[in-house]
């Protein structure tokens, strides 16, 4: 019954910002930790960067300084501001949420659909 729901990829051109959001929803009895992955085509799904339920952050070498991650006071709405985007950062961004449904519940990873985030040079 769990849902991440994402929005705001698009088309952008080179040194162009963007905000993804993924919002969870469902019988969430534990939250962990959220982030995003992407993968462009013919490549392996990457990490890009993670928020812990206490509010640390991770990122991939590869976004730091240009990506930012957050999250709302609910804690079940994540956010990526993306500034200064390149070509290398198109790809399908994927949200995921580490938690657990019920309290008798493991905790597992949830993942969205994706959303197409495109940079043209």
């Amino acid at each position: 019954q769990v849902q991440l729901v994402e929005s705001g990829g698009d088309l952008v051109q080179a040194g162009g910002s963007l905000r993804l959001s993924c919002a969870a929803s469902g019988s969430i009895f534990s939250l962990n930790a959220m982030g995003w992955h992407r993968q462009a085509p013919g490549k392996q799904r990457e990490f890009v960067a993670a928020i812990t339920s206490g509010g640390s952050t991770n990122y991939a070498d590869s976004v730091k300084g240009r990506f930012t991650i957050s999250r709302d006071n609910a804690k079940t709405t994540m956010y990526l501001q993306m500034n200064n985007l390149k070509p290398e950062d198109t790809a399908v961004y994927y949200c995921n949420a580490h938690l657990t449904p019920t309290a008798w519940g493991l905790y597992t990873d949830y993942w969205g659909q994706g959303t197409q985030v495109t940079v043209s040079s």
